[in-house]
This record gives structure tokens, sequence and C-alpha cells, in this order.
């Protein structure tokens, strides 16, 4: 199954915050990531798990 199929459910999305700002988290439903805007960075949903790692996150460009 394509990772980019997979939805978040909008309950944990309001629980979820950016590990690095504390921050408010959207879904791009399209790339099948978490974004942060403040922190510039997009964390992966992998198999519907969200990957809340620093490490593991895409820095987005302007």
């Amino acid at each position: 199954m394509d990772n980019k199929t997979h939805h978040v459910d909008p309950k944990l999305l309001e629980l979820l915050v950016c590990p690095l700002t504390k921050g408010r988290l959207t879904w791009n439903a399209e790339a099948g990531e978490l974004i942060s805007e403040r922190a510039k960075l997009a964390y992966p949903v992998r198999d519907g798990i969200p990957i809340m790692l620093v490490s593991e996150a895409r820095e987005l460009k302007d």
C-alpha cells in the first residue's frame, strides 16, 4: 500500500505538535506528511503512523 493513501485522524492531528517548536501541524495528503510551518519541516507518515522525529523530517524549501 502506498504511504500517500493514508489519512490522519483529525482528532490525532489536534493532539500532535511539532517536537521542535511545539507548534501546530497541518496534513499534506498529497505528500503523506505532517507539516510544521514554523520549523519548516515535513514529518513522514508511514503505515498510518506519524514519525515525529526531527531526524526523520524533511526540510521544506521556500
